[in-house]
């Protein structure tokens, strides 16, 4: 797709439209990581103990707000149109960030905090059919794969953000923050025309969308794909709930948190870079195989220095295992999620809030598992991790084992799981 076209259909060029969708998407990052230099504030401001794993709460709930609202953005933004829809999200997004700021308890920022999730789906969700409406197969994966390298962006330098706003400001201001950010992408993405063609346009109703979701989860490679990255989400939700807990207690490095934080999110930029590059040339399905030929050696290394060392590893030979295998979800949970959505192209909003909200909302409540688990080892964190990539990788070898999907470098051709969904081979 040229530039010009781009602009015809868009009203901003690819390069724009694809900085926009970055920081659309950037508004949940945004409202994770900036918060998390300020979680040892938190537990004093409402009381709680001084290693309490409580604060990992103000992840999962935002997560289960993000996964829960997607169910309704998707026929939303199939009936009403995408910048409708981002609209009311971000109107969300930007009161719960200021109720958030003027919460009384621990129990009402939750509530909070669940209600900002709810905001940040709406933004997800179109975020991701915008893409879908401009891009297919390996374009798409291309496409997303450069958002998520501007959208890394944000896990790298909010910590620092963080911690400088809350030497200067009370931590609540890093909720208000939030809130004028929002405000600046709501007027940003004034510039951006309608991408819902006519012709995709869905009926609102009850019925309607029950049917959409049942010929998304019946589609054989868009629910086994969704699985596979259910099991990814679930790590990332982990290690941002309990990465502040692990760096600042476990390894006794609190000052130096948003540093290492950001170091480690800088893996993923350059990942998302790299499989922006060559995502084309190799296909979606061998990038995915190179991703888990990396992930699951890694995954298993971190279990046993984990083990070996009674739950209390050398920092620099734990995190640097840790940060390489955390880099390659960017080899898999942009491709994945693009592999996904190739069958349901013509309901890619109710597709987009489908597979979000399934595989955020389990992976939530995986997380919560582990993070309760996490106080003074990080071997329930390790073996977590290496349980949750062994049943991704599975999840993706038996849906391509019964739809006959071979990677890449192993076939005859460079025929593409685009190419072979679009003329219906098995």
């Amino acid at each position: 797709m040229t530039s010009q076209s781009d602009r015809a259909k868009t009203g901003i060029g690819a390069r724009e439209l694809l900085v926009l969708i970055s920081a659309v998407m950037a508004l949940v990052a945004l409202g994770i990581d900036l918060l998390l230099p300020a979680f040892d504030d938190i537990r004093d401001a409402y009381d709680l103990a001084e290693n309490s794993n409580q604060t990992g709460q103000l992840i999962t709930v935002f997560f289960f707000g993000l996964a829960v609202a997607q169910f309704f953005y998707g026929p939303l933004a199939d009936r009403f149109g995408r910048k409708p829809v981002l609209y009311i999200a971000i109107g969300i997004y930007i009161a719960s960030a200021v109720a958030s700021a003027v919460a009384p308890s621990f129990a009402w920022l939750l509530v909070a905090r669940f209600v900002w999730g709810v905001g940040a789906a709406g933004a997800r969700v179109v975020a991701s059919a915008i893409i879908r409406d401009r891009f297919e197969g390996d374009a798409m994966a291309k496409a997303m794969s450069q958002i998520m390298a501007v959208f890394v962006l944000v896990p790298v330098f909010a910590p620092t953000l963080g911690a400088v706003i809350i030497a200067v400001l009370p931590w609540r201001a890093l909720f208000w923050f939030c809130a004028i950010w929002a405000g600046g992408i709501a007027l940003w993405s004034t510039r951006l025309r309608e991408t819902l063609t006519p012709e995709n346009v869905r009926p609102l109703s009850v019925s309607q969308s029950l049917r959409g979701y049942r010929e998304v989860a019946s589609t054989p490679i868009t629910c086994g794909y969704t699985v596979a990255t259910v099991f990814l989400q679930a790590v990332m939700t982990t290690y941002l709930s309990v990465s502040e807990l692990v760096i600042g207690e476990i390894f006794d490095r609190p000052g130096q948190f948003p540093i290492i934080f950001g170091v480690v999110a800088a893996g993923f930029g350059i990942a998302a870079v790299i499989n922006g590059r060559v995502v084309e040339r190799l296909g979606i399905d061998t990038m995915v195989s190179i991703g888990f030929s990396i992930t699951i050696p890694a995954s298993a290394l971190l279990v046993v220095v984990a083990v070996a060392s009674d739950g209390h590893p050398p920092f620099w030979v734990f995190m640097p295992i840790l940060a390489v295998l955390l880099a390659t979800f960017m080899l898999l949970m942009p491709n994945l999620g693009t592999a996904s959505m190739i069958p349901v192209g013509h309901i890619a909003g109710t597709a987009s809030a489908f597979t979000g909200a399934v595989r955020m909302a389990i992976g939530a409540v995986l997380a919560t598992i582990v993070t309760s688990m996490v106080t003074d080892s990080v071997i329930p964190f390790a073996v977590a991790v290496l349980l949750f990539c062994t049943c991704s990788a599975i999840s993706v070898a038996i849906v391509r084992r019964r739809n006959g999907i071979v990677p890449r470098r192993h076939q005859a051709t460079n025929e593409t799981t685009a190419n072979r969904i679009a003329v219906g081979k098995p």
